[in-house]
């Protein structure tokens, strides 16, 4: 039996990683193992490590990572304490692949740690390029370290491919996280209404923000020119999650709250809605807002339209249903005529999304219950002659 140790650190990657959990789970020759850390563990970010218990699964390993400050000095430190907890976690669970996801703090020194201990990793969402968060240089790096790689789309694997990694290495079987849309039975809009205490309007917004980590202007006056545009909008209700432990999350969440407190009638906040929920909220909003990566891979599977705000996703691969749009109050002023003009909103019906069809966990499982492990933290680097 193969232990396939998966790593997840937010409520975010939970969701994504759940229909590749599942698979492990339920296959005989393989052994789940779970690493739970970072947000899930935090009363801030609200204990999520107790949805993933709901979900059935064992947590193997829990590990404290995070500092209450948010600075750039708490999260390097976390960073540090992270390095630790993963080399003594893979030290009990001797694992034979390690599974990890995307390109936050917490998963760079996941695959630190691994890499050292000559564990393989295989990593999920490799090859993207968000220009505006050092999640960019994470993600780069979390490749170099990793040794099997799964892209969403065929261009970012070629780009993992331009990283020197190897062809045969390297597959495209779309976004994981589109399996949950394929395969979720979503909640009715009266059910999810009674679940979040909220009432759907005329008009209505998934509002997901997070802090621009490589901007050079001030986040919060960023943000707060997209709240100072949807506070005037007309007949719009609003539906905000929380920002995540990134340097000045807490400065954007602590406005959400001033604002859903001045506008309880038009408005709610949610520290963490859960995968099932968030994406049932999708069936009835006009779009999601902000620069949330849901906006540029879930949302168009939706046939909905995002409002894609600054550079965080800046350099993403993204369906036509994406308006972009500048940071600034008349920019994102334009993106909300446009997402309601006539021939945006006939369109939508047609938007194709280019992350995949939802397939991606079965196909991910088999590679990690039948590839050869043996010398496979031996990598060679590969030329671009070699792009497959």
């Amino acid at each position: 039996m193969r232990d396939i140790c998966v790593v997840t650190g937010s409520r975010s990657d939970y969701g994504l990683l759940k229909p590749l959990l599942d698979e492990i789970k339920n296959d005989a020759d393989l052994n789940l193992q779970l690493v739970v850390t970072g947000m899930h563990l935090s009363p801030e970010f609200g204990l999520t490590f107790s949805e993933i218990a709901k979900d059935g699964f064992a947590i193997n390993e829990r590990l404290e990572i995070l500092l209450s400050s948010d600075t750039a000095m708490g999260v390097a430190k976390s960073m540090g304490l992270a390095l630790i907890s993963f080399a003594e976690a893979y030290e009990r669970l001797k694992p034979d692949i390690i599974v990890v996801l995307g390109d936050r703090f917490e998963i760079f020194s996941a695959a630190a740690a691994a890499l050292v201990s000559k564990i393989p990793v295989a990593h999920l969402h490799g090859g993207e390029i968000t220009e505006g968060a050092f999640d960019d240089a994470f993600r780069h790096s979390i490749t170099k370290m990793s040794h099997l790689h799964f892209t969403s789309t065929e261009e970012y694997r070629k780009r993992v491919i331009q990283l020197g990694e190897s062809p045969d290495r390297v597959f495209n079987f779309g976004a994981i996280g589109l399996d949950n849309i394929k395969k979720n039975r979503f909640l009715t809009k009266k059910g999810l209404e009674k679940e979040l205490q909220f009432k759907f309007g005329e008009r209505n917004l998934l509002v997901a923000y997070h802090p621009v980590t490589l901007s050079v202007l001030d986040t919060r006056k960023q943000f707060g020119c997209l709240l100072d545009v949807i506070n005037k909008l007309e007949s719009t209700r609003m539906i905000f999650t929380k920002a995540n432990a990134d340097p000045g999350g807490k400065a954007i969440n602590k406005m959400i709250d001033k604002f859903v407190f001045k506008n309880d009638e038009k408005a709610v906040a949610f520290t963490s809605m859960g995968q099932l929920k968030y994406l049932s909220t999708m069936q009835f909003v006009d779009a999601v807002v902000g620069n949330s990566s849901s906006g540029i891979i879930e949302a168009p599977s939706f046939k909905i339209g995002t409002i894609n705000v600054g550079d965080r996703q800046k350099g993403r691969i993204k369906a036509e249903s994406v308006i972009d749009c500048e940071p600034t109050r008349g920019s994102i002023k334009e993106a909300f005529q446009r997402l309601y003009e006539k021939d945006f909103q006939a369109n939508l019906a047609k938007t194709v999304n280019p992350h995949g069809n939802g397939a991606a966990a079965e196909n991910i499982k088999n590679i990690l219950k039948t590839i050869n492990i043996t010398g496979l933290v031996k990598k060679q680097f590969c030329n671009v002659k070699c792009e497959g």
